[in-house]
């Protein structure tokens, strides 16, 4: 039996078009999705937010309150011991003692530090308001996270607390090379 050349061409080429047709890559098509569904796949995760100015004073008001005990402070200082109770008990009563008190801590500038990521810095601005010794000054500040509460950083911490040590005479304690330095 003879088929025509130009019916045996022509179910040639619809088989292999059709061939071809099944081999390409096709896009399924997508469900539809609900609005729910559409906004929450375009969302970043939320970055975490940076402390309130309240979250980081409160930290540095426990620590200059010469009534609460440097065992009860410990939590306010990364990486303390109970060894570190009597240098902050001694911090509290220099700034109690040099007529510092009562002071004011007011946080602006907060941001994130380029150095540890999950630190955030702020300018402290410190104020005493004892009449027989006023003034103020501003001072950068670290502070870093430990479950779910603000604490100092240990490098801030040192520098702070050398202050306390210099007011009893003693050694100051050393403060790393990365510390913040005061502003003019």
């Amino acid at each position: 039996m003879r088929y025509p050349l130009l019916g045996v061409l022509s179910a040639v080429t619809i088989v292999a078009a059709l061939s071809l047709s099944g081999c390409s890559e096709h896009a399924e098509p997508k469900a539809a999705q609900s609005p729910f569904e559409q906004s929450s796949t375009a969302l970043a995760p939320p970055e975490p937010a940076l402390p309130t100015p309240d979250a980081l004073t409160d930290v540095l008001y426990r620590l200059a309150d010469p009534a609460v005990k440097g065992t009860d402070k410990l939590q306010l200082v990364e990486s303390t011991t109970p060894d570190d109770a009597a240098t902050i008990d001694t911090f509290a009563a220099a700034l109690r003692d040099g007529g510092f008190s009562p002071l004011t801590f007011t946080a602006t500038e907060i941001r994130w530090s380029d150095r540890q990521p999950a630190d955030a810095l702020a300018s402290i601005n410190v104020t005493t308001t004892n009449p027989a010794n006023p003034g103020n000054f501003r001072f950068p500040m670290e502070f870093r996270q430990d479950k779910g509460a603000w604490q100092l950083s240990r490098e801030t911490a040192n520098m702070l607390l050398a202050f306390g040590n210099a007011r009893e005479g003693s050694t100051p304690a050393p403060a790393s090379p990365a510390s913040p330095t005061p502003t003019p």
